[in-house]
């Protein structure tokens, strides 16, 4: 949906909104490569946008800064347009914002592409009985094949506000009704927490992570992004199956030598070493990797390091 400038004038009106600037210019973090980040939290029109713009980067020249970045929240898509001309381009978008870049020096641009993965997980639950969940797919590759196979899916990365109510003004007119308990997930979630959560999505099951087991990394997979693929080992804490009726056709407990076992695992050979993997595992001739939270040497904030005990 494209808001005309008449339409944004109201909203500015209605809002009072104004955006911070510092003598006629945007206020702006510096990063730690001589470049600049501004994040536009109030509705401007272009006009007034464009005229800051200027000011900014003659000043931020003048300081020796290289890289810009300017985070639109989807609300600003009037301004997309105003900067382009500017001679900003998109570096990355994500479902409610646009990363807009620019280059000042007069030499080739330094700035790092989009990120380049995306990673899947692929869940080995197994009871004490021997036995590993399995579900059967309604959709994608698998859909009509019969086979068994663990629960996978991918690790959300986006976080998604809509607490703004410009926000869900846009994504109302876009017609792009989200609610934060399905399509809105929080930014930063682990490999580990998103094997428990797709375990519990697909088949109802709760469940506790225990170790990673292997991982593959491929290629020009989805849009053109290389995927990285980690199998998960995790302990049931409940056992009745639920199963997710929209993506799932069939769920159920299944030793681990009939999973092994089918055509499907044994033709291919990636899934036939996992199903080594996980055999060895089932009778402790298997280490895998666990994890640990620890800082590193550039900030406090903790993360999971996962490695061989």
């Amino acid at each position: 949906m494209i808001v005309k400038e008449e339409e944004m004038a109201n909203l500015l009106e209605s809002n009072g909104a104004v955006e911070k600037e510092i003598n006629g210019v945007f206020e702006a973090d510096e990063d730690t490569y001589d470049g600049v980040k501004v994040q536009i939290n109030e509705l401007m029109d272009s006009n007034h946008f464009v005229t800051m713009l200027r000011a900014s980067i003659s000043q931020w020249r003048k300081q020796g800064k290289r890289g810009v970045w300017i985070k639109l929240p989807i609300e600003h898509a009037n301004l997309v347009n105003a900067a382009v001309k500017q001679g900003f381009w998109y570096h990355h978008a994500e479902p409610t914002y646009l990363m807009l870049v620019y280059w000042i020096p007069e030499i080739p641009h330094i700035i790092p592409a989009n990120a380049s993965h995306r990673i899947g997980i692929g869940a080995l639950v197994m009871n004490d009985n021997g036995e590993v969940l399995v579900v059967q797919e309604r959709n994608g590759a698998f859909k009509g094949t019969e086979v068994w196979k663990m629960p996978t899916g991918v690790v959300d990365e986006v976080n998604n506000d809509i607490s703004n109510p410009l926000s869900y003004w846009f994504l109302i007119n876009c017609n792009k009704i989200f609610t934060k308990s399905n399509s809105f997930k929080q930014q930063g979630e682990d490999i580990c927490d998103a094997a428990v959560r797709e375990v519990q999505e697909e088949t109802g099951i709760k469940a506790e992570f225990l170790e990673l087991l292997a991982f593959r990394q491929s290629h020009k997979s989805f849009f053109g992004k290389s995927d990285l693929f980690f199998v998960c080992m995790l302990k049931p804490l409940s056992y009745k199956i639920q199963k997710q009726d929209s993506e799932i056709k069939g769920a159920q407990w299944m030793h681990m030598e009939e999973y092994a076992a089918q055509p499907f695992v044994k033709k291919h050979e990636m899934f036939n070493k996992i199903a080594e993997i996980c055999l060895a595992k089932k009778k402790n001739k298997y280490n895998g990797f666990s994890k640990e939270l620890m800082t590193s040497a550039f900030s406090a904030k903790k993360s999971y390091l996962y490695f061989n005990q």
